[in-house]
């Protein structure tokens, strides 16, 4: 299991208050429900989903690029 990066505090609390403590678990959840969350910015979601790609993985409605 792969840790989340490092975000800002705001963004840390609303991911641990949502039980996502990994990018695998990150990875179940749509890019529009993470930005939902109190604290999650388009600045965060940017680094999320960097850190995701990184690891080969992506948000479940992110496109697939070939």
């Amino acid at each position: 299991m792969t840790p989340l990066p490092k975000c800002s505090a705001p963004a840390e609390r609303a991911l641990q208050a949502a039980y996502i403590d990994t990018l695998e678990q990150l990875a179940t959840y749509t890019k529009q429900e993470i930005s939902a969350l109190h604290g999650v910015g388009p600045s965060v979601l940017l680094v999320l989903e960097s850190a995701l790609h990184e690891q080969g993985l992506r948000f479940t409605d992110s496109e697939i690029h070939s």
